[in-house]
């Protein structure tokens, strides 16, 4: 298995994958597939922090963070995203991923990492736990898909190598 920034070239993988997670599951509460273009200028946009695995020559599954609220005072925080293909489960491959992308996190002054978990996905929920994330918060029903209302679970885990950045000028309120 290799981890990797993604490509150009992976967007029609890339595409696979989460258009399966969209149309076939609970998982995440986004109706409207993705298409390759969009894709593509989302790795052009993330550049090294949308990364990839591969396994024998195949993508099999990506992640990659963004802003988690507007505004500059939330600019240590991060929300990610993390999708494997039905073959890359079970592997190992989620967790160095996750591994990886926090590594990245690091290195760019992220202070936290959050992931919203649909309550319709208790692995995930298993999954970050084990890898160090608390559950900080539960909002009921804020998501709705296939005739369902369905819970975001709130996990976050405060990057212990990067520590409190120091205040600067635009930490300034006004």
């Amino acid at each position: 298995m290799i981890i990797r920034a993604a490509r150009a070239a992976d967007a029609e993988a890339l595409c696979e994958i989460a258009n399966r997670v969209i149309r076939d599951t609970l998982i995440t509460f986004a109706s409207a597939e993705k298409t390759p273009v969009q894709l593509r200028a989302m790795i052009a946009d993330k550049g090294e922090d949308y990364l990839v695995a591969e396994l024998d020559g195949q993508v099999v599954g990506h992640a990659y963070y963004g802003d988690f609220r507007a505004g500059s005072g939330y600019r240590f925080t991060a929300e990610h995203t993390i999708q494997l293909s039905l073959a890359a489960q079970g592997r190992g491959i989620g967790r160095a991923l996750l591994r990886a992308l926090e590594q990245r996190a690091v290195m760019a002054g992220l202070h936290v990492l959050v992931a919203g978990i649909s309550s319709a996905n208790p692995g995930a929920v298993d999954f970050h736990a084990a890898l160090g994330f608390t559950e900080v918060g539960r909002l009921p029903e804020v998501g709705h898909k296939k005739g369902q209302w369905l819970d975001t679970v709130l996990m976050q885990k405060i990057m212990p190598q990067a520590g409190i950045p120091h205040p600067d000028s635009s930490d300034k309120q006004g």
